[in-house]
């Protein structure tokens, strides 16, 4: 019985790179949806070779992480693009993707493009800064294309970041033959086309595994449904030195007096767009009921 990985998943079909080096098309066998369990990109599977090209998927390997939105499974680092230029990145969508990442053990590699336009320096000083491999990188120049090739070889990655900045076009630099579909940027409206309507993984000839998702808008609720206020700060890295070391047991490192990582953030020690978006995604974290947070957990 083959095991493979699944590099898409489309109407129906999961297309799994087995082992062996051949592509089956499959099915998932009809005990998948009575177990409410849904095969993701991804996902390491034993299938059943039909001979034909086809194939059935018989049973999902132990994950390592999970994603929901997008829809991808065993990540080993997620790659952020974003941009000092036309569309210019908020650090807060950032901050919403590597929390999340960072809950799931998935490291992040923040990836600043289009330097030949801009070279993003309070984005690349708040993300060295908070002990994130930051990169500056040109999918126009070839500028910073070798670094992040390294930095991703022999990983499973996801690509993602705010419509516009340029993942297809990364991809397309980092492996010319793919000749991904890009959108230009509508001048008018400072934001991309969502050129990319589906995951899909795509094998680089350096060994990496990536995969090109939908934008940060795909990840708007799996905060909201998945994270409890008083598990938000451990997702903020640089904040971790700090946790313990507040005046007072469950300190939210709002607002509090006596609170370690306010007093870390008057010193410089944290900037202060990362304390800022903490603070929005803890008030999120707030307005969902536990009773909804327990359903979602329980898979209801």
């Amino acid at each position: 019985m083959p095991e493979g990985i699944i590099l898409k998943a489309l109407s129906g079909f999961y297309y799994v790179h087995t082992q062996e080096g051949t592509l089956l098309t499959c099915r998932a066998r009809g005990k998948f949806r009575h177990r409410q369990e849904k095969p993701l990109v991804g996902d390491r599977v034993s299938c059943t070779d039909l001979g034909d090209g086809t194939g059935a998927l018989d049973a999902i390997l132990p994950r390592r992480n999970a994603f929901q939105r997008p829809a991808v499974a065993n990540i080993d680092a997620l790659v952020v693009i974003a941009s000092g230029a036309t569309p210019v990145t908020d650090p807060f969508l950032i901050d919403r993707v590597v929390s999340i990442a960072e809950s799931k053990g998935c490291e992040s590699i923040i990836c600043l493009n289009k330097c030949d336009l801009s070279a993003a320096e309070d984005l690349y000083a708040i993300y060295q800064g908070a002990g994130f491999l930051t990169l500056r990188v040109s999918a126009e120049t070839g500028e910073g294309i070798e670094d992040l090739r390294r930095a991703i070889a022999g990983r499973v990655c996801a690509f993602t970041g705010n419509s516009g900045v340029g993942k297809s076009s990364i991809l397309n630099a980092l492996e010319p033959a793919f000749g991904l579909q890009t959108g230009e940027v509508s001048e008018k409206l400072g934001r991309g086309r969502h050129t990319t309507r589906h995951v899909e993984l795509f094998r680089l000839s350096n060994g990496a595994v990536v995969a090109d998702t939908p934008g940060f808008s795909s990840f708007d609720t799996e905060l909201n449904d998945l994270r409890r206020p008083e598990e938000l700060a451990g997702t903020f890295r640089e904040f971790r030195p700090y946790l313990n070391q507040c005046r007072f047991q469950g300190c939210s490192h709002v607002k509090e007096k006596g609170c370690a990582v306010l007093a870390a953030l008057k010193e410089g020690k944290i900037a202060p767009s990362r304390h800022a978006s903490y603070v929005r995604l803890y008030e999120q974290a707030k307005e969902v009921p536990e009773w909804e947070r327990r359903e979602k957990e329980s898979g209801r």
